[in-house]
């Protein structure tokens, strides 16, 4: 039953509709999809939010030499600067050309070939898990760097925020984007007034300062091959700023039209918005002289190293320019950590859009490639939260472990996918020279979205040289991420991909072995010689009078009724009820002195089929439907054992007839009422005949009167 607008009754709520919302109809996917100031938020708070802690990383990494190293901070910052807007330049390419949500993935399958689209997946898979480890592991630090008292609950709190994003995600991309829109245009406001006013301060001549300035640093000595390491060690821990950028090319299909136009525009913002917060949050800890260690005991004079928690940059730098008590810090903090927690949401969109589309190719299962209620990809969000929530257990929610294990899989993506630009825009280059019907198909092939007009020879040429340059810078920051990051637990990630990779190959050779299996042929043909039908029979009870009800109807070519006997005396029972209730089916007893259901059942089939060839065999259960999860523990299992094994046998159908409890009420919102007339007065009901419909009868209403 339905009301007008064909939406299910408010009484059939269940809890998951309390949790997520309603189911949305298909026709509101339009509804769904995001505009301009709401995607930014959606897409981008992975990229802004990484300000919080790549320039802490950046500094961290340099320290390792002494604080002598920090000269070096503003040349790295710079390199990052250059790295992130060539990404941002060749991104924008990418959206352009491929906007149907496909990202890195689908450019390098189209353009690579199938191994190297699949190690692209593989590298996205594990950067999106890790982009929620990661996210949510920083803005656990930055609370208990406002809050110390709430360190010893650092992994249940983690673990908690994982559990709610992925609630908030499952109630749809239109009501996520709300929710997180204004934490994250808070960020942006609160950081952007932190830098001018520690700016502001600088050039009055009243600089901030922070706390952990009077610290000294005990270094590691080095030599100068050591000192080049580090100094490719701390770019490659700045170069975490770049990760979530390839988000806005992987969910171009969630934005507004015109999708391509809208995409583009929403990935220049994010990038300019993360260049002035990086630089300015880089230049601001600089300047209050925040000295940050990967081991809290190599500063020199802190006593509380072993026991308190070492704030975070961000907590340091906000601390200098407003002061630890004010409302600003606080504000700063609370920001911090939401939309650390939130940039998290990058990969609860990009995660399942990826999956539904290695679904759709037939690299993953097809249940990741299905809208749940909301009209997201639900199975997606799950799965992404299991792993998330398993690493942070692992690895204790530990952000300077986690993050050696973050922006591998981004490079991996970066390089092949920049690298599979390149080949597309030579293709075009060469089908313009070479114009042919078969060459503008697959120049208009290029591009899906309405709103992209057709690029000039120049334009293409443009592009060409933009992502060449983003290839080749990608791939030297690829090699430089994965040699200072490998032994520092990176190796994790180059052992997860592979497993991922041969994953996904052995799923897509399954489901080729499958479609070649059922694909019809010339030479396959189905028939058969009978219909015959059989309802198995357990006690005398309303289910079992029911599904006999319901093969008398079907006027199959033969019908019986089997029994098959463990126990004599209830066997006995069964058969005076028979004659009782006046059914004139023929009821067949199998004997099982090994208590066996199935194997009698089976054999009777099998043996009933070889004597009349290829006869079609229905057998009707009845089944009980519950709506307490605990009666299924009180139900035995027998049926369900049964129907396995049936379902094996050549020829057999099964025929489930249910039987609703009252219970069940819960799921359909029924419940049984009082028969009328001779039950209500309590007079003795005589059996309704049950027999077999013959030939020239028409079918009539037989069984009992209270239909479940």
């Amino acid at each position: 039953m339905t009301n007008e607008v064909g939406e299910p009754p408010a009484e059939l709520k269940s809890p998951k509709n309390w949790i997520i919302g309603d189911p949305l109809p298909t026709e509101k996917l339009e509804g769904q999809l995001l505009p301009k100031h709401l995607a930014l938020p959606i897409f981008a708070s992975d990229p802004l939010s990484s300000v919080a802690y790549a320039p802490q990383e950046l500094l961290m990494i340099l320290m390792v030499g002494g604080l002598a190293f920090l000269s070096f901070a503003p040349w790295v910052a710079v390199a990052v600067v250059v790295l992130l807007i060539t990404v941002v330049a060749s991104y924008r390419q990418l959206i352009r050309a491929y906007p149907s949500g496909g990202g890195d993935y689908e450019v390098a399958h189209r353009n690579l070939g199938e191994k190297a689209g699949l190690v692209v997946a593989s590298a996205l898979l594990v950067d999106y898990v890790m982009t929620v480890v990661v996210s949510v592991a920083s803005g656990v630090d930055n609370i208990i760097s406002a809050i110390p008292e709430l360190n010893g609950f650092r992994v249940e709190l983690a673990v908690l925020f994982v559990i709610l994003l992925a609630a908030v995600n499952l109630r749809g991309v239109s009501e996520s984007s709300k929710a997180f829109a204004v934490p994250t245009y808070l960020f942006i406001g609160s950081v952007f007034v932190m830098v001018v006013v520690g700016l502001t301060r600088t050039l009055l001549g009243d600089p901030p300062v922070a706390e952990s300035s009077v610290y000294g640093v005990d270094p590691e000595s080095l030599t100068q091959a050591g000192i080049i390491l580090l100094l490719l060690r701390s770019f490659a821990s700045g170069c975490s700023a770049l990760t979530g950028v390839e988000a806005i090319s992987n969910g171009v299909p969630a934005f507004r039209r015109p999708k391509v136009r809208n995409a583009q525009r929403t990935l220049v913002l994010m990038g300019g918005i993360a260049i002035i917060l990086f630089a300015g949050l880089t230049a601001l800890a600089l300047i209050s002289n925040v000295h940050y260690a990967e081991n809290p005991c190599s500063l020199i004079g802190w006593t509380e190293c072993a026991t308190e928690p070492q704030k975070s940059l961000m907590a340091q730098v906000a601390g200098a320019t407003f002061g630890d008590t004010s409302v600003f810090f606080y504000l700063i903090q609370a920001t911090t950590a939401l939309v650390l927690l939130l940039a998290a949401n990058t990969a609860f969109n990009g995660f399942p859009l990826l999956g539904s589309v290695l679904a759709q190719d037939g690299y993953a299962p097809k249940s990741l490639s299905t809208r749940g209620d909301r009209l997201i990809y639900s199975n997606g969000v799950v799965i992404l939260a299991l792993a998330a929530s398993f690493i942070l257990v692992v690895f204790q929610a530990n952000l300077t472990v986690l993050i050696q294990l973050y922006i591998i899989g981004v490079f991996v993506s970066f390089t092949l996918g920049q690298t599979g630009m390149v080949r597309h825009w030579l293709r075009e280059l060469s089908l313009r020279r070479h114009p042919s019907s078969k060459a503008k198909q697959q120049r208009s092939a290029a591009s899906t979205d309405a709103d992209a007009k057709p690029l000039s020879q120049g334009a293409v040429v443009r592009a060409l040289v933009i992502n060449a340059i983003g290839a080749g810078m990608t791939a030297v920051v690829l090699i430089v991420v994965t040699i200072t990051k490998f032994t520092h637990g990176a190796w994790i990630v180059f052992v997860m991909m592979p497993i991922l990779f041969f994953l996904m190959m052995g799923v897509n050779r399954y489901y080729r072995d499958v479609e070649k299996e059922i694909e019809v042929d010339p030479t396959t043909t189905f028939g058969a010689t009978g219909d015959h039908a059989i309802v198995l029979v357990g006690r005398m009870q309303k289910p079992t009078l029911k599904a006999l009800d319901y093969a008398i109807a079907a006027r199959h070519d033969s019908l019986e009724a089997v029994h098959v006997s463990i126990d004599d005396e209830s066997t006995k029972r069964l058969k005076k009820d028979w004659v009782k209730q006046n059914i004139h089916v023929k009821l067949r007893i199998l004997s099982s002195p090994y208590r066996d259901l199935s194997h009698p059942l089976i054999q009777y089939i099998k043996n009933r089929r070889a004597e009349h060839g290829s006869e079609v065999v229905t057998v009707y259960m009845p089944q009980f439907i519950v709506g307490h999860w605990w009666e299924n523990i009180l139900h035995n299992h027998k049926a369900r054992r049964i129907r396995q094994k049936l379902l094996l046998v050549h020829g057999v159908t099964v025929a489930l007839v249910p039987w609703l409890l009252d219970s069940s009420d819960l799921i359909y919102g029924r419940r049984s009422r009082p028969l009328p007339g001779q039950d209500r007065r309590g007079e003795p009901v005589r059996p309704v005949p049950r027999r077999p419909i013959a030939e020239t009868q028409q079918p009539t209403a037989t069984g009992s009167k209270r239909g479940r």
